[in-house]
């Protein structure tokens, strides 16, 4: 398949957009919180607490749980995808380990592309601080969406394990 083809099969893909819309949900929840609340700190999420130089954050947690879904996680998935649209097969082994890293790290230079743009622009919260992230973090968030490839895996095997035990569940019921 052409590389335009497998692009516009991949946007009519409801894996893509599942994993796309949730991803940015999650992104945005600590965000809200931030707005509604007035503070930078999330406490549960505020890990170790303090910046550690310029490149590691002090909401450090926070950013290894976000970006495991977005942008590292929905870009694994879109690289999946697109890579088997293609090559018109599904991809297994390497390739598809390849291809998710290749969708996450491209997903996460445009998302980082746009947190750029954003902070040049200063806009201010009324808490303080950048409504953007600072670019000092953009390494950090590649390191994410490396790791990141192995989220959907993660997410596949709690929800087959839930699955089991709720069928277990129905089955001891009906006993």
């Amino acid at each position: 398949m052409s590389f335009l083809n497998a692009a516009k099969a991949t946007l009519k893909s409801r894996r893509f957009w599942l994993w796309l819309t949730a991803g940015a949900i999650i992104y945005l929840v600590p965000a809200a919180i931030r707005y509604v609340t007035e503070k930078v700190e999330i406490p549960i999420l505020n890990f170790p607490g303090f910046w550690i130089d310029h490149f590691i954050p002090g909401n450090m947690l926070e950013k290894v749980l976000v970006n495991a879904f977005f942008p590292g996680g929905a870009g694994a998935i879109s690289g999946e995808i697109f890579i088997s649209n293609y090559k018109n097969q599904l991809v297994k082994g390497k390739t598809k380990y390849y291809a998710r890293l290749s969708g996450a790290l491209v997903l996460t230079a445009v998302w980082s592309a746009f947190q750029f743009w954003g902070y040049s622009l200063m806009i201010a919260m009324s808490y303080g601080g950048n409504l953007f992230e600072s670019y000092f973090v953009f390494p950090i968030n590649f390191i994410l969406a490396a790791l990141s490839i192995f989220t959907p895996n993660i997410v596949y095997f709690i929800k087959s394990a839930l699955t089991k035990t709720i069928d277990r569940a129905k089955r001891k019921k009906q006993v």
